[in-house]
């Protein structure tokens, strides 16, 4: 989304260097490798060298039972098992002859291997949370020698300068844009059988990372106390199942013109993760006028809705139903939240403005740079 927007927007040079991987969880090659024209932005792909390693979960269980004491040798070996392993990104990138590179995000092998070798032109998109891995030592030599950072939130960057000695870097907070759509809330409805009842929707992966078990546990004790006809809608790619309830609805990905009219005809957006660094499914839910309800253990979407005054935030099931029924009960709080996250997003998370920003923030990333050493104009992404 950024990279189109830099070319259509500014006519800037963009190339994305990325694998040919389509699911994160095995990195399996899918796409051809070499390069192709998406929107503007020429996006080089490079073959993965095998899927995901058999031994990761078990390497994982090892070095995140005590990130600070895990060998340097364990350390890198998740990093590799982890993937996407592209040696061949890697080696590019030592070569490119661009202005900036942008990394996105930290954790993974194309940032940790590939960084170091552009260290005076990099730019950072950490999209950091509270997690085992960022304290692992291997990432710091990686923050260290980023020229500049991006950050989603304001509690993302406190968190990592708080980790990393990087506060005297340049540093951008800027998130992600939200282009709304009318959306199609008849045949989001009708395909998935939710007729006329209200509900709620939470989306994104269902995932247990993600929070939805522990969201669909409390929705199903929710409906028990408080019997209606209010149904939970979780829309996206299924990762983890959940059991089956009468009252929750599992759609699997949906089009855009279904996600956006899942968001205008649901009663609020519930995000349930305690672990996220932005969350876009967020802003598309204020986007589309929706109260919210977000994990207060996410110090992101907290974050979030404590800045836009347009959503509550639950620690436990005690105060999950207490915010629930507020919501949901009492269509003059459900409006106001649902206008001023509009409000919220409208001032700060529409592109256009998003770009001039981060190109005013490129610019002189890439201007330091080539005092240091001239290079031809360009952006590249990884």
């Amino acid at each position: 989304m950024l990279a189109e927007r830099i070319v259509g927007q500014l006519r800037w040079s963009v190339e994305a260097l990325t694998s040919c991987a389509f699911d994160a969880n095995t990195w399996g090659n899918h796409y051809k490798p070499g390069p192709v024209d998406l929107n503007g932005v020429t996006v080089r792909r490079f073959s993965t060298k095998g899927e995901r390693h058999a031994d990761f979960l078990r390497t994982s269980t090892r070095v995140h039972g005590n990130p600070l004491l895990a060998s340097t040798k364990d350390q890198n070996m998740w990093i590799d098992q982890q993937g996407p392993l592209v040696p061949e990104l890697v080696e590019t990138l030592a070569d490119a002859d661009a202005d900036v590179v942008i990394f996105y995000p930290y954790l993974y092998y194309p940032t940790v291997r590939g960084l170091p070798k552009v260290g005076r032109r990099s730019v950072m998109h950490p999209a950091a949370h509270d997690e085992p891995s960022i304290r692992m030592s291997v990432f710091a030599p990686v923050f260290a020698q980023a020229q500049g950072f991006v950050f989603q939130t304001d509690g993302e960057r406190r968190m990592v300068e708080r980790m990393f000695a990087i506060a005297e870097r340049p540093q951008l907070l800027l998130g992600l844009g939200v282009e709304p759509q009318s959306g199609d809330e008849a045949a989001f409805r009708s395909e998935h059988g939710l007729g006329d009842r209200p509900y709620l929707v939470c989306l994104g992966r269902v995932d247990d990372g993600k929070g939805c078990r522990l969201l669909a546990t409390y929705f199903a004790r929710y409906k028990r106390r408080y019997p209606s006809p209010l149904a939970l809608a979780f829309v996206g790619p299924v990762v983890q199942p959940l059991e089956k309830h009468d009252d929750i609805f599992v759609t699997g990905p949906v089009s855009e013109a279904q996600k956006w009219g899942a968001l205008r005809g649901a009663e609020l957006l519930v995000s349930p993760s305690p672990f996220e660094a932005f969350s876009l499914a967020l802003v598309e839910g204020w986007a589309a006028g929706r109260p919210a309800l977000v994990n207060a253990a996410c110090p992101a979407t907290r974050e979030h809705a404590e800045r836009s005054a347009g959503g509550l935030w639950f620690h436990n099931y005690l105060s999950f139903e207490v915010a629930l029924h507020r919501i949901a009960t009492d269509h003059v709080v459900a409006s106001g939240l649902g206008r001023q996250g509009e409000s919220y997003v409208n001032d700060h998370f529409r592109w256009p403005v998003l770009i001039e920003h981060y190109a005013r923030f490129l610019e002189y990333i890439g201007e330091r740079a080539q005092k240091r050493g001239s290079r031809p104009k360009q952006a590249t992404t990884s």
